[in-house]
């Protein structure tokens, strides 16, 4: 450097200039380690977890709710204040250097700054974000508040902003950030796998996010497997029916069973039979029949049980035939699963036979098979396994007739009549394959 009139000046010299200059740096680095914390802590910081931490009547937790709806409209502030603060700093940092040091100063100071700002100013208060998330975003989050607030820094961010819109052709406002289904699921293996959540509760989850996407069809009682009474039987012949196969509710046909002309509740068979009518035909004493369609969603199903105050629905196809019936208790098995009473005898869904072989009940969904054996069988227009070997074979099987897919052999293991009830699944190593997809 050179004076007034052209005398060079000493470089080392300390002058009460620069100890303003080496305050400001520090206070800036500091501030510029604070935002970096803030911006951290927030953006990964969620609506729903702020929530929880108001129900905990954590301090600042009320800010944080309000800063998470638009994150946004902290985020581009904070980050412009944390460039600003690192440039200055950086500035203030070579002039110094440049004094004491002359040009070799620069370089050193240039070390210096990536060296400083980015160990105390990103690494140290991001990591420490991270770790204590909570921590970080209730103390910052007043901060924060405070400074989006502060007319200079809104008004110079959102024009830098709106600038930044207007160069790639987008125009303003946030979007958010949305969750998928899939991100969800995801996040429940996670939590399972981190020892938050158990095994059980992980299956819930699951079961009520399918839960919206499933329709009646996977769940319905199939038109084979369908108990249904004549619609001129008497109501003793009925009652004693329902106590046979100890249903509450059965549908009552005229001619075939896509003739369903009500629903025979046993309660009134017996109110009736007490009251000495018992000969009467059952067609007298039905209830109105709920006719839905086989793609109505179970969600829905279910609140329309509940509005209408109705257990058991008729399902019905595009051409109106009868497809089978659902209940509540259908509803309620696809989020808790099965639901077994004293009076139920059936055969277990799902068999170990050792090996990896498995024996399934042949109306399993293939999505559950899938989940059950890790498996990628193919779904399409069918919605069971049995459904599955139907179209891989193109006729009606012969009992312990296979098929194979996906490194699977697939075994028609009990067919009766038209109809597969049960298939067995053998792993197939691959020099078994033959070469076979």
């Amino acid at each position: 450097m050179t004076g007034a009139i052209g005398a060079p000046v000493a470089t080392g010299t300390f002058t009460g200039a620069d100890v303003i200059l080496i305050a400001v740096v520090l206070v800036l680095l500091a501030a510029s380690a604070l935002l970096a914390l803030a911006e951290t802590s927030l953006v990964r910081m969620s609506r729903v977890k702020a929530l929880g931490l108001v129900e905990e009547g954590r301090r600042g937790a009320k800010v944080l709710v309000r800063l998470t709806e638009n994150p946004q409209g902290f985020l581009n502030p904070v980050l412009l204040l944390v460039l600003i603060c690192q440039l200055v700093v950086a500035t203030f940092v070579g002039v110094l250097a440049s004094d004491w040091f002359g040009a070799w100063g620069v370089a050193a100071a240039t070390v210096f700054e990536i060296v400083v700002i980015f160990v105390l100013g990103e690494a140290v208060p991001k990591n420490w974000a991270v770790r204590h998330p909570e921590r970080a975003a209730l103390f910052s989050a007043p901060l924060v508040s405070a400074l989006v607030h502060f007319w200079p820094v809104r008004v110079v961010s959102g024009a830098l902003i709106g600038l930044a819109n207007l160069l790639i052709g987008q125009k303003g406002g946030y979007l958010g950030a949305h969750v998928t289904e899939s991100e969800l699921l995801a996040m429940a293996d996670v939590a399972l796998e981190g020892e938050v959540i158990e095994t059980e509760e992980r299956a819930l989850i699951h079961s009520i996010i399918e839960f919206g996407d499933t329709v009646v069809r996977e769940v319905m009682v199939p038109r084979p497997d369908m108990v249904t009474i004549g619609a001129d039987e008497t109501v003793e012949s009925v009652l004693e029916r329902a106590l046979e196969v100890g249903f509450s509710r059965m549908p009552a046909v005229d001619q075939q069973v896509d003739d369903v002309v009500g629903i025979a509740y046993t309660k009134d068979m017996i109110r009736t039979v007490r009251a000495g009518q018992g000969s009467d035909a059952v067609r007298a004493h039905l209830r109105p029949t709920h006719f839905v369609p086989e793609t109505k969603r179970v969600s829905d199903m279910m609140r329309e049980m509940q509005a209408e105050t109705f257990h058991l629905a008729v399902v019905v196809n595009e051409y109106g035939g009868t497809a089978g019936l659902v209940t509540l208790e259908d509803l309620i098995e696809e989020l808790v699963g099965e639901i077994v009473d004293e009076f139920d005898v059936e055969e277990a869904t799902v068999e170990d036979l050792g090996g990896g072989e498995i024996r399934v009940s042949a109306r399993l969904p293939v999505d559950e098979v899938n989940d059950l054996i890790d498996g990628r069988l193919p779904t399409g227009a069918w919605d069971t396994v049995g459904g599955l070997v139907f179209d891989l074979l193109g006729h009606v099987p012969d009992e312990g007739e296979s098929v194979t897919v996906d490194r699977l052999c697939l075994v028609a293991d009990r067919v009766n009549g038209r109809r597969i009830e049960r298939v067995r699944i053998v792993p197939m190593a691959d020099h078994a394959l033959g070469g076979q997809e």
